[in-house]
């Protein structure tokens, strides 16, 4: 039976990066060593982490100005780091769902912290519109993709201080104006990668602008100067990030990954919509496309478990929603299959008919 993986995270990549990457780490370009025991100094590897920067670069069109730096951690460091390095008085914070709300909580901790907006009190089932930034603030944190609740944000928000964005859900999967930041970062295993690397592009005239002192492995300064190899890197994560970033190249880039994105979500949603038995989480202006989250309409939410088994004897893999919301979840994050949704939808189909 074919399995189709909906996992939020780690998620589904692409066969052939699966695959360059499991030859790898078996033999790396020829050396008679595994890519998991070379030396991250050695010159098999630096080209590696020299394309990865180069080809994210180019996929998201990086100005001058910006660096892109590979870090371990995941992104929940990434949470402490922001502020460490960008916080100096005061910071605003969308709060949005589970992550965006776990940043907050890290940046109370170097400084003042404003929550612009929260959908908290509607279990966060939209994004808040039309709130008010405080023109002194150091920054503004966004969390783009909710994948807890299925919300996200797809357009830049016009921001009149510093942005901070956690793309880690959405990262290429569509263009960004990269400009419009000073820190983009993201945990690579829900749309880029294997678990282990975080990617991160920042601009580098607004770093070492804070008064206090930075511990060296905290301070992005530090990685950017390295080249990311300050200390030994995730050196298998890392050469999965590139091979996926060749496939997304060879794929047509970001504007062919975003039109799949729509056309995925567009297919999932639509049958949602139809189907007298389930019913959206989101509200509809706000529905991401990474993270299609749905449940069971009222009358029939005794079935849940029923049609979670159904699913997942059917090759459904990854189904369930987050533990904390239940219902269902289906990711369709850039390696996703149209196959892959439309086997979903006829899963769905199937069921209603049986009740």
């Amino acid at each position: 039976m074919k399995m189709y993986n909906f996992n939020a995270g780690p998620s589904i990549l692409p066969r052939e990066v699966i695959e360059a990457t499991a030859a790898a780490c078996l033999e790396f370009n020829g050396t008679g060593l595994s890519l998991m025991e070379i030396s991250h100094r050695a010159k098999y590897f630096q080209p590696v982490v020299d394309e990865a920067v180069a080809l994210t670069k180019e996929l998201l069109d990086v100005p001058a100005g910006y660096e892109v730096i590979f870090l371990a951690g995941g992104a929940s460091t990434e949470f402490c780091r922001v502020p460490y390095n960008f916080l100096e008085k005061k910071a605003a914070y969308l709060n949005t769902g589970v992550w965006a709300k776990k940043a907050m909580k890290e940046a109370k901790l170097f400084g003042e912290v404003v929550e612009v907006a929260s959908s908290a009190a509607a279990n966060y089932t939209y994004i808040p519109k039309d709130f008010v930034i405080p023109a002194d603030a150091d920054y503004l944190h966004i969390t783009t993709n909710n994948t807890i609740y299925g919300t996200e944000i797809r357009k830049e928000i016009d921001s009149p201080v510093p942005l901070i964005a956690d793309m880690s859900s959405d990262i290429m999967s569509r263009p960004v104006d990269v400009s419009k930041y000073n820190l983009i970062y993201a945990g690579a295993q829900k749309n880029l990668s294997m678990a282990g690397v975080n990617i991160l592009i920042v601009k580098v005239d607004a770093l070492e602008k804070v008064s206090r002192a930075i511990p060296t492995m905290l301070n992005y300064m530090t990685h950017v100067t390295a080249g990311s190899m300050f200390n030994t890197p995730p050196v298998v994560p890392i050469y999965c990030a590139m091979q996926n970033l060749r496939w997304l190249k060879a794929q047509g880039g970001l504007e062919k990954m975003d039109r799949l994105a729509h056309e995925r979500a567009d297919i999932v949603y639509g049958e949602i919509d139809r189907n007298k038995l389930f019913r959206g989480t989101a509200k509809e202006e706000d529905r991401s496309l990474m993270n299609i989250c749905f449940v069971m309409n009222d009358e029939y939410k005794e079935l849940e478990a029923d049609f979670l088994k159904f699913a997942t004897e059917r090759g459904m893999v990854g189904v369930k929603g987050h533990r904390s919301v239940g219902g269902f979840r289906a990711s369709c994050y850039n390696a996703q299959t149209i196959e892959g949704v439309n086997a979903l939808v006829a899963c769905m189909k199937e069921f209603e008919s049986k009740h």
